[in-house]
Formats: structure tokens, C-alpha cells, sequence
């Protein structure tokens, strides 16, 4: 099962991208938080490529959206499944 309040890190797309769709890796205390940003906060264009890593192991960002319309997911969610 996965755990959504464990401490998560968001790494970016790397290439082909233009400076005004660029965030940087970003760490945060609860993976829930920062699965709600990448699916709620990041243009669909920047989740491509984008992944999640919880606890060493890596999510792309089919997963990550698969892990936000799970049943589990403890927040609520902004985005419609």
C-alpha cells in the first residue's frame, strides 16, 4: 500500500522546455502534497516527464496520476477524476 504521508521529492522534466513553464525539484514533508501539485498545480505539459520519488522508488507521472484518482488519496481533490 502506498504511503501518502511519507516524505516525497518532485523532480522535474528536464529538456525542451521554455523558462516560463520551468519549476524546480521541490521536496515536500507528505507525498499527498506533493502529488496534488503535480496533478492540481503543474500544466499537463510539464507533468510529462516529470516523476515522484517516495521512500527510493519512482513515480511517473501516469502513476502519479493513478496514485491522486485512487481511493486512498487523503486529500480532497480539486480536479475531477
Amino acid at each position: 500500500m502506498f504511503d501518502y504521508s511519507a516524505d516525497a521529492e518532485l523532480f522535474p522534466r528536464r529538456s525542451g522546455l521554455k523558462a516560463r513553464n520551468k519549476f524546480s525539484y521541490r521536496r515536500f514533508s507528505r507525498a499527498a502534497d506533493a502529488i496534488a501539485f503535480a496533478i492540481e498545480t503543474l500544466p499537463p505539459d510539464m507533468l510529462h516527464g516529470t516523476y515522484l520519488e517516495v521512500n527510493e522508488e519512482r513515480f511517473d507521472a501516469s502513476q502519479i496520476r493513478q496514485l491522486y484518482d485512487d481511493a486512498s488519496f487523503p486529500l480532497q481533490r480539486t480536479i475531477s477524476q
